[in-house]
């Protein structure tokens, strides 16, 4: 792998997960702000900004592409195991939607209702974006920062030193943790990220884990569109 400054590799790699999670904090504290009537919100006001999350972290990768040399799409080539990724993936979908707990601190999400939206090309493009950020932005931004960066990080600051897939108890566990506290279903996120990680383990491969992401990611957006229980979103 060709290393770069290790200062660009870092952010190349922590910019896209960082600015993810500064929309979510936007977003969690103009609904807070909306719940002690400090601003005026409507239930849909904030689903737009969505659409403008998935673009500028799509926007960032796009910027840094030529730094993720070990996102090969070579990888997936083998028929055989990127089946078997595939079905692990639907299998984590199931372990998500079945592991729906949450806790006192950790009260279900309102979730994306498209329903609550105009009829028309406001909703199917709002949604189309929903799915599309979901399972082409977030699994390869997410993957990039915990499977890539965090995992080998641990192992040592010079991450790019460090194979791919290489395991430590102390790496496994705090990703695992830190994945599930990222998410509004802590349980199932732990779960979802040592899957993620295993198969990292097993494969070597940030695009297995990448692909294995995204089918899980498409599974549940099936299942909420096909449901309408709009809190898994």
């Amino acid at each position: 792998m060709r290393h770069l400054p290790h200062d660009h590799a870092v952010i190349s790699r922590v910019a896209p997960f960082a600015l993810f999670m500064a929309f979510i904090a936007v977003d969690e504290g103009a609904t807070l702000l909306a719940n002690r009537g400090l601003i005026h919100l409507v239930p849909t006001d904030l689903f737009y900004l969505y659409p403008l999350k998935v673009l500028a972290v799509a926007l960032v990768l796009f910027r840094f592409r030529a730094n993720y040399s070990e996102f090969n799409l070579k990888d997936l080539a083998g028929a055989g195991t990127s089946a078997t990724i595939c079905l692990i993936g639907v299998a984590t979908c199931v372990l998500w939607v079945a592991m729906d707990w949450t806790t006192p601190l950790n009260a279900a999400p309102r979730g994306f209702d498209p329903t609550l939206l105009p009829e028309g090309p406001v909703r199917v493009i709002m949604t189309l974006f929903r799915v599309g950020g979901a399972v082409l932005v977030v699994p390869l931004m997410e993957e990039l920062f915990w499977r890539s960066f965090l995992l080998r990080y641990l192992l040592n600051a010079q991450f790019e030193t460090v194979p791919i897939g290489s395991f430590s108890w102390g790496s496994f566990i705090a990703t695992t943790i830190l994945f599930g506290l990222e998410h509004h279903l802590i349980i199932a996120g732990m779960a979802a990220g040592a899957i993620y990680s295993l198969i990292l383990y097993r494969t070597r491969s940030i695009a297995q884990c990448v692909l294995a992401h995204a089918v899980t990611n498409l599974s549940l957006a099936g299942y909420v569109l096909w449901t309408g229980k709009w809190s898994f979103w």
